[in-house]
């Protein structure tokens, strides 16, 4: 190759660079008129120009007009060649002999068991493509692959017939993708609905006769072991929504220290951890590094990174669900959409097993409503005809009897009814048991009752109060325990979930001051934050109510309670 500068050198800064090929010869003519602003250089070959213009750039090209086409469509094939060398697919050309005319980096570099599938199929391809150019077929379409190695790694291929002008099939290309991931990843999303549907599907007759409590941990085995085996997540923590505090309340945990955990969080954007910043947006959060995210609140030992989802219920954010791994990145893009998946199925079960209050509490009042508009009628028409009968005479003793009985059943069903569709969701009878009523094992007992709904605490305490038991209330944890630490009780009843403290914190509270106090926790459907009757009953709860719960499963449960424990020092 010659080549030479106007300059006699190398271009200057500013200075356009011209490649001229072949040595024409108005080459000294260009020398001149590009003196002042261009660095010429010369070529002496169609070959050698094309070996310079892949390694360097150049503003201008010189050539004779003859030279110029095929410097043209060199240059195109050499830059075609590149792209098809840089695509992520295999690219080959194969022979009708099922050898490699040509492959791409990509093709090459696959496994060898995957390019004599690829030459095995491009070969029968080849045949069937000339069978149909015998037949008369005027347009030989590609053909479509698919196959599985013994690795379980899966591939697509592509391969389309080469007819040249006498019509004959010379070669055959392929494309073929490795789409491996793709399939995993729908395998994936199967086994999470599958699993999603098992966690729906519940026994009615089972979970009937299940106490709310043991509702939760049927539900909570099939999260776990789910969340396990299928999301491959160890620590989780799932908290639910109270829409009339805002407050995320956790309901369910593997792996998570409640003591780590905050008892409540808010549903807002700042300040509330990674989860009061999900509930709040309703999208989710990965973590990848807790030490550089500000919003981070840990639940495990020696977490290191997060995964966040909200649990939606027909698209409204009703809780979220937290899983923790100690490995730094171990949550990725696909484990969020899985998560997300599951989490539907998660809110859709909670919700089946009414752990969410204040929609259990709504449809009951409808329900109680309906019922009420439809039997309040036959059930007047019956006290009418009843008293008519009664009022007419009857001269048989035993059916007068029998109507007055009728007349007082008929009441009593009235009365039950109206007592379903009246705000108290926490005490089912009371009605009946208000008034003075005389029991030695309750009378003059000094009974501490906290609940944070004031419904519950009137109607427990006039019931108590009607055994001559001495009730205090208070509507908080705190103010429980201030009671507890300024006076002695026989019994101490409280919820579980009240503000300022917990009834867990409560219980403890009773304990320090006198162990040999009675607890009694009571909770709503099996909400349980923290696992606090678990805690509490390793440390010597007497007994848990669940609400809604009856004026004799009360009465019951406090009796037994006193009946262990020594009498108060007067």
């Amino acid at each position: 190759m010659a080549s030479r500068s106007t300059k006699g050198g190398a271009a200057s800064v500013g200075q356009l660079r011209v490649l001229v090929c072949g040595r024409p010869d108005y080459a000294a003519r260009l020398d001149e008129w590009l003196a002042e602003s261009a660095h010429v250089e010369e070529v002496d070959s169609v070959e050698e120009a094309l070996r310079r213009l892949r390694k360097e750039s150049f503003d201008l090209v010189v050539s004779r007009a003859s030279d110029f086409i095929p410097l043209q469509g060199c240059y195109s094939s050499g830059q075609a060649a590149a792209i098809i060398d840089s695509v992520s697919q295999g690219v080959c050309i194969v022979r009708n002999t099922g050898e490699f005319d040509w492959a791409n980096p990509t093709m090459l570099a696959f496994p060898e068991d995957v390019r004599e599938m690829v030459k095995q199929f491009c070969t029968q391809t080849s045949s069937w493509a000339q069978a149909q150019a015998i037949a008369g077929s005027k347009q030989i379409r590609g053909r479509r692959f698919s196959f599985t190695t013994e690795r379980n790694d899966k591939f697509e291929v592509t391969a389309t017939p080469v007819v040249d002008l006498q019509n004959r099939i010379t070669q055959v290309a392929a494309v073929v993708w490795d789409v491996t991931n793709t399939y995993r990843l729908q395998e994936q999303l199967d086994a999470i609905d599958r699993a999603g549907r098992e966690l729906l599907s519940l026994d009615v007759e089972q979970v009937s006769r299940l106490e709310p409590q043991e509702r939760l941990a049927l539900i909570e085995q099939k999260i776990l072991r789910c969340t396990q085996e299928l999301l491959h997540f160890e620590n989780f923590q799932i908290r639910i929504l109270d829409k009339s505090t805002n407050q995320l309340e956790p309901v369910l945990s593997a792996g998570v220290s409640p003591d780590r955990m905050p008892p409540t969080l808010l549903a807002e954007p700042g300040g509330q951890g990674i989860c009061g910043f999900v509930a709040s947006r309703g999208i989710s959060y990965i973590c990848p590094n807790v030490a550089e995210d500000p919003r981070f609140v840990g639940g495990i030992e020696g977490a290191q990174s997060s995964l966040t989802v909200p649990l939606t219920l027909h698209d409204e954010v009703v809780g979220v669900a937290n899983f923790e791994s100690t490995k730094l990145g171990a949550f990725t893009d696909d484990d969020r959409q899985f998560a997300e998946i599951f989490g539907r199925y998660i809110a859709l079960g909670l919700h089946i097993l009414d752990l969410l209050v204040s929609e259990r509490q709504t449809a009951a009042g409808k329900l109680g409503s309906n019922v009420l508009a439809e039997i309040t009628g036959p059930v007047n028409d019956i006290l009418t005809d009843v008293d008519s009968l009664i009022d007419n005479g009857e001269d048989d003793p035993a059916l007068r009897k029998k109507l007055e009985e009728i007349s007082r059943n008929a009441r009593r069903i009235r009365e039950s009814i109206n007592e379903l569709t009246s705000p108290r969701p926490g005490l089912v009878g009371a009605c009946h048991a208000l008034g003075q009523r005389h029991d030695p094992s309750l009378f003059g007992r000094r009974i501490l009752l906290a609940d944070d709904e004031e419904i519950i605490r009137e109607t427990v305490r006039d019931v108590l109060a009607g055994y001559g038991c001495e009730v205090h209330v208070a509507c908080d944890g705190g103010m429980a325990i201030t009671l507890i630490e300024k006076h002695a009780y026989d019994l101490v009843l409280s919820d579980i979930k009240m503000p300022i403290k917990s009834g867990y914190e409560v219980f403890a509270a009773a304990k320090a001051m006198d162990p040999k106090t009675p607890v009694i926790l009571t909770t709503g459907f099996g909400y349980d934050p923290n696992h606090s009757i678990i805690r509490a009953r390793r440390e010597g709860l007497a007994a848990v109510l669940f609400k809604p719960f009856k004026v004799d499963q009360l009465l019951g449960e406090v009796r037994s309670a006193l009946q262990c424990a020594a009498p108060r020092a007067k």
